[in-house]
């Protein structure tokens, strides 16, 4: 029997059909997230990973679906998503594969039935994104879609019962890892027409759009990227906290979430000019090192 049989032993999966649909869900999330998938397969108990592969391939196709395609038809697309998915929660059950998952996954840990309405209810902010005028917008941004779409994930690492402090800690985490990927994404959202840095910020810097899509290699971009960085870097020392919050066996998998955010702020930081042409990543022997790091001590923990 091969690890992944295992995992979905320990995760209570049964029927050859259920088996099948979390399969296609884990290699989904390894064409798409290869890394994230390698770092839980590698960190998490066999008895979490099949679930949270689960909640993760949902968020991607949810993620899909508010991409793709003329904003009209994503907006008809979404609601009929998304009313498929809180009728699957409330009866349990669903025609469609991809969705099956996520429903025994709800019903394994109840919370989803919460966390997952709650995330269809604000993801429109990202559907109707016009960009921010303010750092008020930001954050109202954040309140409504980044962190319900996190908390669908890291609910389940979250530690049982009140989850409170657990989600406000994971509320500073949010803050500094979506400020990070707005910066180090910069070039392709700019592409794409998306101007995800706030409007305040750039007029206290002297910095237009026309600027940044220029790439030029001017000191008041380099100045607006790295206070963005800095106010980032600092929300992420603070998400440390996060850690003490959630099972032992989980640690390790969080810690490695916030340092690969830090390795990519590294990165960004390395060549600023370089983000108004492409994105930035963390530095592949240094994720290496992180990663194998944190192997080691779940191997521990496991005991």
């Amino acid at each position: 029997m091969g690890s992944w049989e295992r995992a979905l032993d320990a995760a209570g999966i049964r029927g050859a059909d259920l088996r099948a649909d979390y399969g296609r869900q884990r290699a989904l999330v390894a064409r798409y997230r290869r890394e994230a998938a390698l770092a839980a397969g590698l960190l998490l108990p066999a008895r979490v990973l099949p679930h949270l592969l689960a909640a993760t391939a949902f968020m991607h196709r949810t993620d899909t679906l508010l991409d793709s395609g003329p904003v009209d038809g994503r907006k008809a697309a979404y609601a009929r998503w998304e009313a498929e998915v809180l009728d699957g929660l409330v009866t349990g059950r669903t025609a469609d594969p991809e969705l099956r998952p996520l429903l025994h996954t709800a019903a394994a840990h109840p919370r989803l039935r919460e966390r997952v309405p709650e995330f269809l209810a604000g993801a429109t902010a990202d559907l109707d994104f016009t960009g921010f005028d303010s750092e008020a917008d930001y954050q109202r941004y954040l309140d409504a879609y980044s962190l319900p779409a996190f908390m669908v994930v890291a609910g389940l690492l979250g530690p049982d019962g009140d989850q409170t402090a657990y989600r406000a800690a994971c509320r500073t985490f949010i803050d500094a890892s979506q400020r990070i990927d707005f910066v180090a994404d910069l070039a392709e959202d700019l592409a794409d027409g998306r101007l995800t840095l706030p409007a305040q910020s750039l007029a206290r810097h002297g910095v237009t759009r026309a600027d940044l899509a220029g790439g030029g290699d001017r000191p008041a971009v380099r100045a607006l990227l790295t206070e963005l960085l800095d106010r980032a870097d600092c929300d992420l020392v603070a998400s440390r906290a996060v850690v003490d919050l959630v099972p032992p066996a989980h640690r390790p998998m969080v810690r490695t979430m916030i340092g690969l955010d830090g390795l990519t702020s590294a990165a960004a930081r390395a060549d600023l000019p370089a983000l108004l042409r492409r994105p930035a990543g963390p530095a592949k022997p240094a994720a290496l090192r992180l990663l194998a790091r944190e192997y080691l001590r779940a191997r521990r923990v496991r005991g």
